[in-house]
This record gives C-alpha cells, sequence and structure tokens, in this order.
C-alpha cells in the first residue's frame, strides 16, 4: 500500500492540475492534520478514497449510489431554506461520486467513534453502528424526510440554536479577514456579484481560510451592507472528486455535488449554486454544525446519530433505482456487525496513517 506520504504528495500535485492552489493554505493543513485524529480524516478523504477498498474488500460489491463521499459527523449543519425555515442535513458535496452505499455509512461511523473518544461520550462502537444502521433504514423505507427544525424536531433546534454562532463574533470575524487587493478570477467575481440581492451593492472581497478537507483551494467572501444588516456570499474553487482520482474505474458522473444536492429529499438551500469552477453559498451566524464534541450528555448524541443515519438516507434516495438493491443487501449483511468491523477496521488504518504523518519529519 502506497504511503499516507506519497498519497498526499501524489493527490496535491493532480490537484494542483486542475486549480490554483494556495501554498500557505496547504501548509496549514499538513499542520491540522498533525493535531488529531479525527482532524487527519477530515482533511484526507483522498487517502481513505484509495485504500478502502483494500481495507475492507467485502463492501466493494454493494450496490453503488451517489454518494457523499466526504461524510464525517461534521458534515452536518444548518441553513434557510426558500421559506426562511432553519433547515439541518449534510451541508457539503464537495466530493460527490457514485460508490457503494457501505462507505459514506463506514466513514460516518469511523468519524464519531473518533469524535466520541476526544469528548469522552461514553458511546461504544456497537451502539453508533447500530444507531446509524437504524436511522438509515428508516428514512429507505419511508422514503425519507427533510429535517426541518421546527414542530417534528423541537429536541434538535434546542441543540442548533444553542450552537449557533454570535451574531457580533461572526461579523467581527468576517471583518478581521484580509481584504483581496488584487484582482479576483473573472468568474468568481462575476459569480459573487450575481449573488448579492443587488448588482450594484457596495462590497468588499476578502480571502478566507476555513475547513480541512478544501483547505487549499481559493476561497472569496463578498461582505456586504444591505437594508440595515450584513451579508455575506462565498465562493470556493470546485475540483473533481478525490474518488475519481483515486479510483479510476469508477463510474464518473458530471456535476455531481449538484446533482446530490438538488434530488437528495431535502429543503434545498436557495444560495447554494455549483458550475464547473465555484461552489457558492451564502455565509450567516445561523448556517452552523451541531458537533458531537459539544453534547454532554449520551442520550442526545445518540438521538443525533439516528438523524445523521437518517439524513445519509435522504442522500441516497437522490438514486432511486438503487434503494430496493440497498435494503436487500442490507438483509443479507444481518445486524450491524458488518459495519462494526468495517468501521474498527477503517478506524485502525487511519490511526496508522495519522502516526506515520505525525512522525514525517522524523524519517526525513
Amino acid at each position: 500500500m502506497t504511503s499516507i506520504l506519497k498519497t498526499t504528495e501524489l493527490y496535491e500535485r493532480r490537484l494542483s492540475e486542475s486549480l490554483k492552489l494556495v501554498q500557505s493554505d496547504i501548509n496549514f493543513k499538513h499542520q491540522q492534520m498533525s493535531l488529531g485524529c479525527f482532524p487527519f480524516l477530515r482533511a484526507t478523504f483522498y487517502r481513505w478514497a484509495k485504500i478502502c477498498s483494500e481495507v475492507c474488500p467485502e463492501l466493494k460489491s454493494a450496490p453503488l449510489v451517489l454518494g457523499v463521499g466526504d461524510l464525517h459527523v461534521e458534515n452536518f449543519g444548518t441553513w434557510r431554506d426558500s421559506e426562511g425555515r432553519l433547515v439541518w442535513g449534510v451541508n457539503d458535496f464537495d466530493e460527490a461520486a457514485i460508490m457503494p452505499y457501505c462507505l459514506d455509512l463506514t466513514r460516518l461511523a469511523v468519524s464519531a467513534n473518533l469524535e466520541f473518544a476526544d469528548s469522552h461520550l461514553r458511546v461504544d462502537s456497537h451502539q453508533t453502528c447500530s444507531t446509524l444502521l437504524r436511522g438509515y433504514r428508516d428514512s429507505l423505507r419511508c422514503g425519507g424526510e427533510p429535517c426541518i427544525l421546527a414542530e417534528k424536531n423541537d429536541w434538535l433546534r434546542r441543540l442548533a440554536q444553542g450552537e449557533l454562532r454570535n451574531p457580533i463574533a461572526f461579523w467581527r470575524k468576517m471583518d478581521g479577514m484580509n481584504t483581496i487587493e488584487k484582482e479576483l478570477p473573472e468568474s468568481a467575481s462575476l459569480l459573487l456579484k450575481k449573488q448579492l440581492p443587488d448588482k450594484d451593492l457596495p462590497h468588499r472581497i476578502v480571502a478566507r481560510r476555513s475547513g480541512l478537507g478544501s483547505l487549499g483551494r481559493q476561497r472569496f467572501v463578498a461582505l456586504a451592507e444591505w437594508r440595515g444588516g450584513r451579508i455575506a456570499r462565498e465562493v470556493k474553487a470546485s475540483a473533481p472528486s478525490a474518488w475519481e482520482w483515486a479510483n479510476p474505474g469508477a463510474t464518473k458522473t458530471a456535476n455531481a455535488s449538484q446533482k446530490l444536492a438538488s434530488k437528495a429529499v431535502r429543503c434545498p438551500d436557495p444560495f447554494l449554486s455549483v458550475n464547473k469552477n465555484w461552489i457558492c453559498r451564502r455565509l450567516a451566524p445561523d448556517c452552523s454544525r451541531v458537533e458531537l464534541g459539544t453534547l454532554h450528555d449520551e442520550e442526545n448524541a445518540v438521538r443525533l446519530l439516528y438523524a445523521m443515519g437518517f439524513e445519509t438516507g435522504n442522500i441516497h434516495l437522490a438514486s432511486p433505482k438503487a434503494i430496493p438493491n440497498i435494503l436487500k443487501d442490507l438483509e443479507t449483511r444481518g445486524g450491524s456487525e458488518w459495519l462494526q468491523a468495517a468501521a474498527e477496521a477503517m478506524t485502525k488504518a487511519t490511526k496508522t496513517d495519522w502516526k506515520d504523518w505525525k512522525n514525517r519529519d522524523s524519517k526525513g
């Protein structure tokens, strides 16, 4: 198996051929990858895509879906739909691709186990995997349902609102970002202006560093005042999914992230748009994550795991023809033992890679 160091070098070289990378952000990403196994997992989907079929060959034959790919417990957040309602669900489809359905569930389980270990919540791997699978099955069987944070999901609404970022702190952080002095790529500039409520609205463009998996890609944010309040729009460079890079024989689909965001069972974010070069979205204090690590009781953590499994089903329902085969495959696999075994195998492989990454300097 190719080392994590070599895989990273090859992937970043390939990525640099399709878009302009910000080297200072790449260096920062490499530093963050050393801080913990969970940040390492978040930052290295390209590695996951490269080794998961070798570590868990029993998952390769599972039915294919248009999957998230880089699914983990911090890839769920809130946004406002066209009715102004607060919605919760998967909020990042950068690595969407056609893949065995099991892989989204396995990566989600690995990330939950790592996060629970860091936060000292007593939810073991068996409970994590059985809860995720229960939510996933329930979603597929009922045809899915968007998670609106109102009448039916008041417990999650309370959690989300408790974690919503303070508007004053949010805008202070935005104001502290450096203004872009040089000219933006024309396609990014045009898209940002198009997303503003008034094409002639005065605005300031700043560079933003955020996330882990997409660190290194250009991000630009337009900040403006509009009708008595602050607004922000972001464009982030898009790139082909690392899944297709790591698996040259994989089935390819154009505009995978846009298709997944539009065809899944969900209330769409009206500000999210994807084209060949850029992903555009609204930034606001109420667009935030509910993080497992911030929860202080096992009951809410388990409820959130179930919701994550259910939402994964919502996403996979974007591939309706695959659903009967997935349900049959789940029956064949039995309980949650297969998912627990796969998650533990991938956790072990991820920890080995992380240790190798941390020791890269001493190895010369």
